[in-house]
């Protein structure tokens, strides 16, 4: 592949790049910085050589994929890496307080796929409160359209490991409304074995 069409095919999906990031790390700053070196990498010297198209036809498959495992790596590196670092007590309170602050931004979707504004709080505020395993799971398989294979090999844990956390946070989210009479009877689950 040529760099310029390399290039070119990696650019189309920077949306869907920087709405993982989002979801990761839940600040649009930080996903922007976040975005930006996931094209360093991706752009690096040497880097369309050593890139193996598994998806689709026209490669967008392989190269959203690709995409989004840096997108992973990249994120979990700097965890990890801020978690050796010293904080002072001050930055450690204000960081445990930015985290609970209500009126966060929820995550941004495909509205191709999905019409934020028009889902219901209730479901937004449960998907939100998933654990970041389930959340991101579910993200990458309901609104970026990932197969199974795909978000495996982009979390680099079994295709099981999968399945099972989109089944628990599937599960759990069912369990949260239902548990609401107004928000089960609002969204129409839950209602298959009633009569009318």
């Amino acid at each position: 592949m040529e760099r310029d069409q390399f290039e070119r095919l990696a650019l189309e999906h920077v949306d869907s790049v920087y709405r993982m990031a989002l979801h990761l790390s839940r600040r649009p700053e930080e996903a922007e910085d976040l975005v930006q070196e996931v094209y360093a990498r991706a752009f690096r010297p040497g880097t369309i050589e050593r890139f193996e198209d598994k998806g689709d036809k026209d490669g967008s498959g392989g190269m959203r994929s690709w995409l989004f495992t840096i997108t992973h790596n990249v994120f979990y590196t700097r965890i990890k890496k801020e978690g050796r670092q010293p904080k002072s007590v001050e930055a450690f309170y204000a960081e445990e307080s930015s985290e609970t602050l209500p009126g966060e931004a929820p995550p941004v979707f495909d509205r191709t796929e999905l019409d934020w504004e028009h889902v219901d709080e209730r479901l937004k505020q449960a998907i939100d409160e998933l654990k970041d395993e389930y959340r991101e799971v579910l993200m990458m398989w309901g609104v970026d359209g990932l197969k199974y294979r795909e978000i495996a090999t982009i979390l680099e844990v079994p295709i099981g490991t999968v399945m099972s956390r989109l089944h628990r946070a599937r599960k759990v989210l069912a369990d949260r409304l239902l548990a609401d009479d107004g928000a089960a009877r609002d969204l129409g689950i839950g209602e298959q074995g009633q009569s009318a």
